[in-house]
């Protein structure tokens, strides 16, 4: 890979395609994505891609290894995500967990698909169930 990140939606999916393929040539166990805008994006490009951001609102990401995906959501980003999974009947929720002393739920959603409808998935997801606009910064962060 060249690049690590892109603002254009069709660019995100391309790079986010790009990093599972690279995911799986190289068999690393996850890749991860994370998702900048406004102050949050700059603090990223500033940081090459680091955790930067609101400590109260951290910047959101999603992994993928071993054809699952893995994220953190509140309650409200959890409602969202069950409606999105509507729309990737083949995508399965395996795994919620909440533990009390979190103040969210991690989803673990096996996804056995090629790595454009993958990519397809990501960007949904920041776009709809973390709400980005459309014009948010997507970065590899790690593959």
């Amino acid at each position: 890979m060249t690049r690590f990140d892109a603002t254009d939606p069709g660019e995100r999916r391309k790079l986010v395609a790009d990093a599972v393929r690279a995911h799986r040539e190289r068999g690393s166990e996850f890749l991860t994505v994370e998702a900048a805008w406004g102050d949050d994006e700059e603090t990223l490009a500033d940081l090459g891609a680091d955790d930067g951001g609101d400590a109260t609102a951290p910047d959101p990401w999603i992994q993928f290894g071993d054809r699952t995906f893995n994220l953190d959501v509140t309650g409200a980003e959890l409602t969202r995500l069950d409606a999105l999974l509507d729309d990737y009947p083949e995508f399965r929720v395996e795994a919620r967990d909440s533990p009390a002393e979190a103040e969210g739920t991690n989803v673990r959603i096996t996804a056995k698909s090629d790595a454009g409808r993958l990519a397809a998935f990501v960007d949904d997801a920041f776009l709809r169930v973390y709400e980005a606009p459309a014009d948010y910064r997507l970065w590899a962060a790690s593959v």
